[in-house]
C-alpha cells in the first residue's frame, strides 16, 4: 500500500510558534555588536541594535505568534530582520579580514579572538533563522495542510517512530542545524534537500571556515 504524504513526518501541519526564541536570538546577535571593536562594525555600534528595535518591538507586539496567512509587512519584517543582522555580520567580517591583510600587525590577540568568537556565534544565530525562515516557505506557511515539501531532512522524517506523529522541526531545531554545521563545516544529521538550503548552508560554512582558520588562526599566532 502506498504512503500518503501525511503518513510522512514532513506532511503534518506544524504547531504555532511563539516568536520569542528566534525574537531573543536576533536581540543576541544585534547585542553582539556591541563587543566588537568600532573599526569592525557596520558603522556606530548602535546602529545594528537600533535598527532591530525599531523593526523587533512593533512586530513582536503585533504578531507574538506565528500564524497561517501571517500579513505580509509581518513576513517582510521578520525578512528584513535576519538581512540586517547578516549583512552587518558580512561586513564585520570583511573589514577584521582586510584589517589583518593591510595591518595585521595593528590587531592585537585578544581584540582578534573577541571579534571572531563574537562573528562565528552571530553567524551561527543568523543562519539557524535563515533556516527557520525558508523551509517549507517559512514557519506561517508550515502551519498551512498544503505546506510545500520540506528544504532540510530532518531524523524524524527519516525514522518518525523515534518522534511523536505530530511532531514537526522548531527554531531550536534549525539553531542546532547551524551550529553543526559551522563547525563541521558540512551537513551533520540535517540533510539540506532544496538548492536554497543547499546554498544557505554552503555560506554559513565558508563564512565560519573563513571566521575560524584565517582569523583565529592568525590570533593564535599572535598568542604564541
Amino acid at each position: 500500500m502506498a504512503t500518503s504524504r501525511t503518513d510522512k513526518a514532513w506532511g503534518t501541519q506544524a504547531a504555532s510558534e511563539h516568536r520569542w526564541p528566534a525574537s531573543l536570538a536576533v536581540l543576541v546577535a544585534a547585542g553582539l555588536n556591541f563587543v566588537l571593536p568600532k573599526e569592525y562594525t557596520m558603522g556606530p555600534p548602535w546602529v545594528v541594535p537600533a535598527l532591530v528595535l525599531v523593526i523587533l518591538i512593533p512586530l513582536t507586539v503585533t504578531a507574538p505568534r506565528r500564524v497561517p496567512n501571517e500579513l505580509r509587512w509581518h513576513q517582510i519584517a521578520a525578512v528584513v530582520l535576519i538581512a540586517i543582522v547578516n549583512v552587518a555580520n558580512v561586513v564585520s567580517l570583511g573589514l577584521l579580514i582586510r584589517q589583518l591583510v593591510t595591518n595585521g600587525k595593528s590587531v592585537t590577540g585578544s581584540d582578534l579572538l573577541v571579534s571572531a568568537l563574537a562573528i562565528w556565534i552571530t553567524n551561527v544565530i543568523v543562519f539557524g533563522l535563515w533556516f527557520w525562515e525558508v523551509d517549507r516557505g517559512g514557519p506561517d506557511e508550515r502551519l498551512r495542510e498544503d505546506h510545500g515539501a520540506p528544504d532540510f531532512l530532518f531524523p524524524q522524517m527519516i525514522s518518525p517512530g523515534c518522534a511523536q506523529a505530530d511532531w514537526s522541526p522548531q527554531f531550536i531545531d534549525y539553531l542546532y542545524v547551524a551550529f553543526t554545521n559551522a563547525t563541521a563545516f558540512s551537513p551533520t544529521d540535517t540533510m539540506p534537500l532544496s538548492p536554497w538550503a543547499k546554498v544557505l548552508m554552503g555560506v554559513e560554512s565558508a563564512a565560519s571556515l573563513a571566521t575560524l582558520a584565517i582569523v583565529a588562526g592568525r590570533a593564535v599566532n599572535i598568542l604564541g
